[in-house]
């Protein structure tokens, strides 16, 4: 839905179909960033719990960056920088460690793997995007790679079963696919690729350790989930960890 609106937008507007070479790009960022993050991410977490799976998702930034050295030799930051990564690890550890590790049900370790798979995905397509040579419209690319991944994701749950009729689809959901459609995906994805553009890889990775505690407090606000001392003491080591990140990079430009 995301992808099909913004697509729709540009060509409103006369953009030009992509060339085969940057359609070629286009498959390979979406299959990384939509297929694998998105559709082994959502896949995952029926076989494991939400905390866990926002654990998982939270080495994110440690994975961006550490490819970005295996891949490219390239290092935006110095002990420091690595020094907030895995302090800011650690907050996210105590804020998720009650939920993280309940009964392990059917298929858990099934579950574990895709989860570290769509991490992995999401890493290698954040660096695609950030090394983008072609000469395409950043905004423009992300609608393509939106449509080109549910593509990618109708196919996977067709083939494992995963379907379910539009006439048994209640109204509530489509409002709430709109919702994720317009804010969850066009708005983020486009702010998203504006920071991967505009910052450091380090800067850019530090926010999947402030989504799981917006998560928590979320919870807590519109669910009544309790506050427990876990979610305050990580949160604090979480903001630590983010300070470092940020203070390191600046000390080494102005360095």
């Amino acid at each position: 839905m995301a992808g099909s609106l913004v697509l729709g937008f540009y060509f409103i507007k006369g953009a030009k179909m992509p060339t085969w070479q940057q359609f070629k790009w286009l498959l390979m960022v979406a299959f990384f960033m939509f297929f694998l993050n998105n559709g082994m991410g959502t896949w995952s977490v029926h076989y494991i719990s939400s905390g866990l799976g926002a654990l998982i998702t939270a080495l994110y930034p440690i994975c961006m960056v550490l490819l970005d050295f295996l891949l490219y030799k390239k290092s935006d930051g110095n002990r420091l920088t690595f020094i907030g990564l895995l302090v800011g690890i650690v907050g996210v550890v105590f804020v998720l460690y009650e939920n993280a590790f309940g009964p392990h049900p059917d298929g858990y370790m099934f579950g574990v793997v895709i989860c570290f798979i769509g991490v992995l995905g999401w890493s290698l397509g954040s660096l695609l995007v950030a090394r983008n040579k072609f000469a395409m419209d950043p905004y423009y690319a992300v609608g393509w790679q939106m449509f080109l991944g549910s593509i990618m994701i109708f196919i996977l749950a067709l083939a494992t079963g995963n379907t379910e009729s539009f006439a048994k689809i209640p109204f509530t959901v489509w409002e709430d696919l709109s919702f994720l459609s317009v804010i969850g995906s066009i708005l983020t994805m486009m702010a998203f690729i504006y920071t991967l553009k505009h910052l450091p890889a380090a800067v850019a990775s530090i926010y999947a350790y402030i989504n799981p505690i917006v998560a928590m407090l979320a919870g807590a606000e519109l669910l009544h989930e309790a506050l427990t001392i876990n979610l305050l003491i990580g949160s604090v080591i979480t903001l630590i960890g983010v300070y470092l990140v940020n203070y390191s990079l600046r000390k080494e430009q102005i360095e």
